[in-house]
Parts: C-alpha cells; sequence; structure tokens
C-alpha cells in the first residue's frame, strides 16, 4: 500500500486459513452458482474448519432464510448451521426494528427470508399498501415475484411510508449465467416514485454490524466475488479481503478498480483460503509475482514471462493500480489478460 491506497495484493507467508480467524464467505459466485456447489469449493471450506477456522456464510440475498441456506449447503456437503449463516434480510430487519415501534407492520416485496427475519425482531409482515405499514421492506424475491409487488410497494413508498431495501446488487449469478438482482427490482421503485430506500446490505455498515454481532469475530476474512459489494464492504469495515474469480468479477473489472474496491488478495477459487499469498516485488518499472513480469506502459499493460495465470494477474494488478494512483485504471490490459486466459 501507499499513503493508505492499495498498489497491489498483499502476501502472506501463512495459509489465509491460518492467519484469519473467520472466513465471512460470500455465497452466490463463491460458494455456489444456480444451487451447485463451485469447484473446488467444498474440499476447500471443509479443509480450512478441519484446521480451526470457523466458516461464517454472508449473503446479499434475502430470500430464502438462514435455516434453508444453512441446509443447501449440507446438502452440499458443507456442514452448517443456521446461526453460521447471516443475510441482508436480518440486517435490514434490525434496520427498521430501530426506527419503527415494536409490533408494528411492515410491507415485504420479497421472499420467505425478509418475513422470518421481521418476525425475530417482532416486525409484522404484511402484503398490502392498504394494510398500513409503518414501513415498506423489498429484498431478492427470485424470478417468480410478480410485477404487482412492485406497484404494491410503489402505492405505500409514494405515500410517505419509509422504504428499506436489503440490498441493491443490480445482478446475481445463476447456473445459466448473470440474472437481474435486487437492485435491478429496487430501481423499478425508485423511477416510480422518486424516492430513496434506506439500505442495510454489503457494503454498507448494517451488514458488516450485524456481521459483527453474530460471527463475534476477532480477525475476520471477507471472502467475495464482487468488487462493489464484498470488498468494498471490506474496505469500509476496516477488513481485509479476499477476491475469488468465480462469480461476477473478470480480469479486467479487477484491473480497473477503484482504491476502495481493491481486495487485499486475489486467488482463483476458495482454494485460496488453504496457501499463503506470493509476494509481488518491484523489478525496475515492472512488478514480478511468480514466473510473470507486468508493466504499464503509455496506454496499454505488458506481460512477461509464464507460469500460474494467477500470479501473472496479481502482476498486473499492481502495475495498473501503481499506475493508476487513487483513480480507476484506463489503461488497456486486454492482450494480457487474452494471454493469462482470462
Amino acid at each position: 500500500m501507499s499513503d493508505g491506497v492499495r498498489t497491489g495484493p498483499d502476501s502472506s507467508g501463512r495459509p489465509l486459513s491460518e492467519a484469519y480467524d473467520t472466513a465471512l464467505l460470500d455465497l452466490d459466485g463463491v460458494v455456489y452458482a444456480g444451487g451447485h456447489a463451485i469447484a473446488h469449493a467444498v474440499d476447500s471450506l471443509e479443509r480450512a474448519r478441519a484446521g480451526g477456522m470457523h466458516l461464517a456464510y454472508v449473503t446479499n440475498n434475502a430470500l430464502r432464510t438462514p435455516e434453508a441456506v444453512a441446509g443447501h449447503l449440507t446438502e452440499l456437503g458443507i456442514p452448517a448451521a443456521a446461526e453460521d449463516v447471516i443475510t441482508s434480510a436480518q440486517a435490514v430487519a434490525r434496520l427498521i426494528a430501530e426506527q419503527v415501534p415494536a409490533g408494528a407492520r411492515v410491507l415485504v416485496i420479497g421472499g420467505e427470508g425478509l418475513r422470518v427475519a421481521l418476525r425475530e425482531r417482532g416486525l409484522e409482515p404484511v402484503e398490502s399498501a392498504d394494510d398500513d405499514p409503518a414501513a415498506v421492506v423489498q429484498g431478492y424475491g427470485g424470478p417468480e415475484l410478480t410485477w404487482g409487488r412492485f406497484a404494491e410497494a410503489s402505492y405505500a413508498v409514494a405515500r410517505g411510508v419509509p422504504w428499506f431495501a436489503s440490498n441493491t446488487d443490480l445482478t446475481i449469478p445463476s447456473g445459466r449465467g448473470i440474472a437481474p438482482g435486487n437492485g435491478a427490482a429496487v430501481e423499478v421503485v425508485r423511477i416510480a416514485t422518486g424516492k430513496e430506500p434506506q439500505v442495510a446490505g454489503k457494503p454498507l455498515p448494517p451488514m458488516h454490524r450485524e456481521t459483527v454481532i453474530r460471527t463475534g469475530a476477532k480477525r475476520p476474512l471477507v471472502v467475495g466475488d464482487r468488487l462493489d459489494t464484498d470488498i468494498e464492504g471490506a474496505f469500509n469495515g476496516g477488513v481485509d479481503s479476499l477476491l475469488v474469480l468465480t462469480g461476477v468479477t473478470d480480469g479486467a473489472r479487477l484491473l480497473a478498480a477503484k482504491p476502495e474496491h481493491r481486495p487485499t488478495y486475489v486467488d482463483a477459487d476458495l482454494r485460496g483460503l488453504l496457501t499463503g499469498q506470493p509476494e509481488i516485488t518491484r523489478e525496475g518499472e515492472g512488478f514480478r509475482c511468480g514466473g510473470w513480469t507486468a508493466t504499464a506502459g503509455d496506454t496499454r499493460l505488458e506481460l512477461d514471462g509464464d507460469g500460474e495465470a494467477i500470479d501473472g494477474l496479481r502482476a498486473l494488478c499492481a502495475a495498473a493500480w501503481t499506475a493508476a494512483g487513487e483513480g480507476s485504471c484506463e489503461l488497456d490490459g486486454g492482450k494480457a489478460l487474452e494471454r493469462l486466459g482470462l
């Protein structure tokens, strides 16, 4: 880091599962996609747990209950209990409960995860804007959520009812590709009403607070696939992060990351929890990692050498982020990334 701005991924001489007491793992795009475990996830998490690392699953997806998420993880071969799961539904329910009377009605636009989280806080979920709600809460409801639900939210919000959103992720990974997320649905109500919701999910403080309360982590490592939620959330919370390339973020987005979107570590998948992280060294005008040397030219990033593709990407990050200073990188890294197959 230079003057507090990250100019390249950090190194670690110890496996990350030993250097940190708790992994705060995102789910979609990190552990599973479309209901199926991502390659190497099951074995990597089993070995990290066996080595003493506490695994906590932190998701912006408010659709399912913690019990349902834990059951799904267990079916995939990743033993988990409901208390191991922290959702944006829980974070937004706490936020609402702090601002409305005990037992207040809350109009729910979303799935069962929101309803369970509201009841846990002593609030009453309702289905209509005509039920005199004290708040409106909107969370991911899955592909079956009907257009009429957005209209119901709009009626209440337009009347001045306080509006809350579990999260504003525009997209969500699925087994068939990238699908619209809750943020896209929030945009529908925003356009209809001209109002702005209070948001609880990553990367905002309510989610970090909920996670700390429920896990008791002392030295946590945020593990995610998204720069604008997982990594920025770690940045806002002042904790370290590991970006894995199994979800939304690709090499080009990573090279162009703003300072608050630059992860502490970068790896291909969850096997990165089980290893140390290599050092990136400065060599003249370039940066070396493994068998690769990356340099920033006038208009594009250059890459020379061979070896593991992830080492090449780490070197490119150092070159790009250093060249960018405190702004975003505008250098063309296309040819270098193509050479790495990323």
